[in-house]
């Protein structure tokens, strides 16, 4: 296995992807469980305050979420530029 200083641009540009991609995963599942959270403060406990206060929470795992998508997809298409011109 080559090591981080031996890969070429490229390549450590896709390990920055596959790493971005991970953590796009774990911000979908902060926001599936920040929902349920939502779901059981607002109905089951009546806590609105609380319940207000995650919901804040997901707006913000919302924003991330879209922002890391709009970065992945606009890193991928430079990725695959880079190596059309290495072709």
């Amino acid at each position: 296995m080559t090591d981080q200083s031996e890969k070429t641009v490229l390549e450590k540009s896709r390990d920055i992807i596959s790493q971005l991609k991970e953590m796009r995963h774990y911000s979908k599942a902060n926001i599936e469980k920040l929902t349920e959270m939502w779901l059981i403060l607002d109905s089951e406990m009546n806590h609105k305050e609380f319940a207000r206060r995650v919901e804040e929470l997901n707006s913000h795992q919302n924003a991330f979420h879209g922002a890391i998508e709009s970065l992945i997809s606009d890193y991928e298409i430079e990725c695959n530029r880079m190596e059309n011109e290495a072709s």
